[in-house]
């Protein structure tokens, strides 16, 4: 007599991590891997998730979600924007998505919004097959620069109201965005009254850079504030950013902007209300 063995169900899966450290990554699996691509500078991967939609990743790190990336976005674009009293030309180093320039397009008083990226083709894949973040670049007001930052922060004869710093994780090209030079050469640049904000990663996992990232800019501006958010694809889930200021305080909104999904003037205060751990960690 035969006999037959019985086996599971076998089906194709293919997941993506991004390893927030050696012991602790997030996983998603796949509907559809769109690109994949190894550009002159990074690994750069397009994918359709279950449960979070299109998103990119660059070398092996997840950069935006098309169902969270608003939770981050509007709170690099806005706080900034709102807090400044009539900021007209702004600069973006980094970004190239374009998620971040989308946001900052929303408020009319800007006139020309400059993104600076190095790698030209994750502004070209995001325009491809990220739309909800790529179509910022077919806006009139709207000025790509395909290159570096530093390079380009040291020649420019532009002067910019509100600077936003969306870079990278700080390893190779990127590793001068969090250090006082650099602060120093964005500082030239940077109209009377004007501010910048920068990502300063999570206070979980990445608790030395965000420490440096502040005690660096107070170093060059007089005043500067931390203030905090969620971004649930990114490690951790809890966000920290930094927002330098040469004149107005950054957590007083004085504007207000309309189609958010996230952002308000009350999110905007109540933002740099620090929890006691993160105070004593910045004080």
């Amino acid at each position: 007599m035969s006999e037959y063995v019985t086996r599971p169900k076998r089906n194709n899966e293919l997941w993506l991590s991004e390893y927030s450290t050696d012991n602790l990554k997030l996983s998603m699996r796949v509907k559809d891997l769109l690109h994949v691509e190894k550009t002159e500078y990074q690994d750069l991967l397009i994918a359709d998730t279950h449960d979070y939609g299109r998103i990119m990743m660059l070398d092996g790190a997840y950069q935006l979600t098309e169902r969270d990336e608003f939770t981050y976005s509007e709170m690099m674009a806005h706080v900034p924007l709102c807090a400044h009293k009539n900021p007209e030309n702004v600069l973006i180093i980094g970004g190239g998505d374009g998620a971040i320039m989308r946001e900052v397009l929303k408020h009319d008083c800007v006139k020309k919004c400059t993104l600076i990226d190095i790698d030209k083709r994750v502004a070209e894949c995001s325009q491809k097959f990220l739309p909800f973040a790529g179509d910022s670049f077919k806006n009139p007001r709207a000025d790509f620069k395909c290159m570096d930052a530093m390079k380009f922060i040291k020649e420019t004869s532009e002067r910019f109201d509100v600077v936003i710093v969306d870079s990278t994780d700080p390893v190779d090209f990127a590793a001068g965005l969090f250090q006082s030079p650099f602060y120093v050469d964005v500082k030239k640049i940077m109209n009377k009254g004007a501010m910048l904000s920068e990502l300063t990663e999570s206070p979980f996992i990445d608790r030395a850079l965000m420490i440096q990232a502040i005690k660096e800019m107070k170093k060059v501006f007089p005043i500067v504030k931390m203030y905090w958010g969620v971004v649930p694809t990114y490690p951790s889930g809890m966000w920290t950013y930094g927002c330098a200021s040469l004149v107005d305080d950054p957590a007083v909104p004085v504007r207000n902007v309309e189609n958010t999904k996230w952002y308000t003037n009350e999110i905007h205060k109540n933002s740099f209300v620090l929890p006691p751990f993160l105070q004593e960690l910045i004080a």
